[in-house]
């Protein structure tokens, strides 16, 4: 049932459905027996990793790379409860109805795979002293359930060396757990960072915010950051948006042996969770699913995230990416809907319908 659901996931053009499902095999499988199957068990991160572990084995090696990143499935007009309630998103600066998934994403040179994944859980109601509303809150912080995931990884001793991530994991205390794990660490790092010149200067306490700090484009500094043990190096990117404004991303490695165009080269490869953000909304139909349960929410999300490692097999095979394969299955389904409008047509006219 998993694999059928899945390639249900990869297949359908809106929504995914039971009865979509059951039509599809011309109802061989009853829509009952498909919801029954979302709502029988708990999946999971550990089951995930089961099921991609085999290709990961044969695909690894010690120059891979885990990417950590959050995305929100919307979901403005499903009910609130535990998993679809108000999520605040960095990327935009508001607050979003929906699903908020955090990924561990295995990369390396030859395949791009889901490793781990943790759903948001905001179980405890409360109401803001400052606004009156009822609000609910996670037992787990983000930071808290990044830190178990980097643990799970090492425990299933995936070959990585750098872990990978944007400014909102970029704490002290992660970093410092990354290191202590005898793993590297390529992540942003906001520009008002405290940061000491030498470790002279943090014993003195003389720190400056990391914008204030002379960084040529290109070039690594040494530097010291407040609540760090260790040195490290950071790196300052210049870039263009879209509305012509200027940007600037700065860059902290734990690695003190890499030049500046080597951290950034390395911190490219986080480019592939967004792909990967990007495809299991488009192509795995993660926000286009109508259960109503927190566990067939739930069972959902993971069938979509195992319907995207599915995309990857064929990836590495076909050398097509997710969107090219998902425009191929399409223009098969294209033609085979033409061909049925044409015998539908001959068949009116040879009726005297037409």
């Amino acid at each position: 049932m998993l694999d059928l659901y899945t390639d249900h996931l990869m297949t359908c053009p809106r929504y995914a459905t039971a009865t979509g499902l059951s039509a599809t095999l011309d109802n061989e499988i009853k829509h009952d027996k498909v919801t029954q199957f979302l709502a029988s068990d708990d999946f999971n991160s550990q089951q995930l990793w089961l099921l991609v572990k085999p290709t990961l084995r044969k695909t690894e090696n010690e120059d891979g790379v885990i990417i950590f990143d959050d995305t929100i499935s919307k979901k403005p007009y499903t009910d609130e409860n535990k998993i679809i309630c108000w999520h605040f998103d960095h990327s935009k600066g508001i607050s979003v109805k929906g699903i908020n998934i955090l990924t561990g994403l295995y990369h390396n040179d030859g395949a791009t795979i889901p490793i781990s994944y943790n759903i948001i859980e905001k179980p405890t109601e409360y109401t803001d002293p400052k606004t009156g509303k009822l609000k609910r809150k996670s037992e787990k912080t983000k930071n808290e359930l990044f830190r178990e995931m980097i643990v799970t990884s090492l425990g299933n001793t995936i070959k990585f060396k750098y872990v990978l991530a944007d400014i909102w994991f970029c704490s002290s205390e992660n970093i410092e757990f990354i290191k202590d794990n005898d793993k590297e660490f390529i992540m942003g790092i906001k520009s008002n960072r405290l940061t000491a010149l030498s470790e002279q200067d943090k014993k003195e306490g003389k720190f400056l915010h990391l914008r204030d700090i002379a960084i040529e484009e290109n070039t690594a500094r040494k530097v010291y950051l407040k609540g760090v043990k260790f040195p490290v190096l950071v790196t300052k990117q210049v870039f263009t948006n879209k509305d012509e404004s200027t940007g600037i991303l700065y860059l902290v490695c734990s690695n003190l042996n890499l030049e500046a165009s080597e951290i950034n080269t390395i911190y490219q490869k986080r480019w592939k969770v967004e792909e990967y953000h990007k495809s299991i909304k488009s192509n795995t139909a993660l926000e286009k699913s109508p259960t109503k349960t927190v566990r067939t929410q739930s069972n959902h999300i993971f069938a979509s995230l195992y319907a995207f490692f599915k995309f990857e097999r064929l990836r590495i095979k076909t050398n097509l990416n997710h969107f090219a394969l998902k425009a191929k299955i399409y223009l098969k389904a294209a033609k085979a809907a033409f061909g049925e409008l044409q015998e539908l047509k001959l068949v009116h006219e040879i009726g005297g319908i037409a």
